[in-house]
């Protein structure tokens, strides 16, 4: 296998991952927030602080093969901070398709605008693409629910550009591991000022702590680790348009967990998103090869009739 294809197979194992426990998140978070087996500001609590010890376990015993001094950074913590809190208090009245909605949807159109006003020009296919899996994305969402509240809405908007500017961040992580590591430790004056803030409001049940501890510590955590090694061979625009996989993964883990039916609409739009992604993802990378190619081969023609 050719080291281009290699590190291909790399890039959609570790984005899988990475997507599932997104979805995942979403999951635990609407569970925690439906059942009120916790508040917003003790799930984001929680959820950060465990997965920053976890994270900093794995470092720990791992630090003896780690000669990099990646640190992940202050800019990158806040961003994760701001989504965190943003993404729990939203769910408190948002469903999980409206939510997913409003969070992916001002992913993609953050990443994608950050990577235009750098001077990024997308090809035929990931225009195709993105287009097909943005409307595969709304014909599952949009024709089922109704308008979210304004606030919750606003809360959701900021976490999903929260959630892409620290995407950004990690597309030129040196070490995936010690920086998400580090970004999740450095929210820990954030959480405590939180904490404080709410404490005598904070509603912590044993179901609700397990439901923060889990969406912390393996679905965050190590979800995240998997993201910002997959980011190495994603561009922008690829980054921001897998990422509607998500709503379609919490769809049928809505259907494996809670019993929900598989319908047409989820099929048909889990067909379209899927064929979008394929174009965004494949679509720049083999049109690429095909034009190198050619112009290999017209090179290889016009220098041997000069012969």
């Amino acid at each position: 296998m050719k080291a281009a294809d290699k590190s291909l197979v790399k890039t959609f194992i570790f984005s899988a991952i990475a997507l599932i426990a997104f979805a995942a998140n979403s999951v635990l978070c609407r569970l925690a927030m439906g059942e009120e087996s916790i508040d917003a500001a003790g799930f984001t609590i929680i959820r950060l602080l465990s997965g920053a010890v976890v994270l900093s376990i794995i470092l720990a015993f791992s630090r003896k093969k780690n000669h990099t001094h990646a640190r992940g950074s202050w800019s990158a913590s806040v961003m994760l901070f701001v989504y965190a809190i943003a993404f729990s208090f939203a769910y408190i009245s948002l469903d999980t398709g409206t939510g997913a909605l409003i969070l992916f949807g001002a992913v993609q159109i953050t990443m994608i605008l950050m990577a235009l006003m750098s001077g990024y020009r997308l090809h035929f296919s990931e225009w195709l693409g993105l287009s097909l899996a943005f409307f595969g994305f709304v014909y599952l969402v949009l024709p089922g629910v109704t308008a979210p509240p304004l606030f919750s809405f606003t809360l959701m908007t900021i976490a999903g550009i929260a959630w892409g500017l620290y995407t950004l961040k990690g597309k030129d992580s040196a070490n995936p591991l010690t920086d998400t590591a580090y970004n999740f430790l450095r929210t820990t004056p954030l959480v405590i000022v939180l904490a404080i803030i709410t404490l005598q409001d904070l509603n912590l049940s044993p179901e609700g702590v397990i439901l923060a501890a889990l969406s912390g510590a393996i679905a965050s955590a190590l979800g995240y680790t998997m993201w910002y090694i997959a980011l190495a061979g994603l561009s922008a625009t690829q980054a921001a348009v897998i990422q509607l996989l998500v709503p379609v993964i919490a769809a049928f883990g809505g259907v494996i967990f809670v019993s929900e039916a598989i319908t047409f609409r989820l099929a048909f739009s889990a067909l379209m998103i899927l064929g979008g992604v394929l174009l965004v993802v494949l679509g720049r990378y083999y049109f690429v090869q095909i034009r190198s190619s050619r112009f290999n081969q017209k090179n290889h023609k016009h220098q041997s009739g000069h012969r």
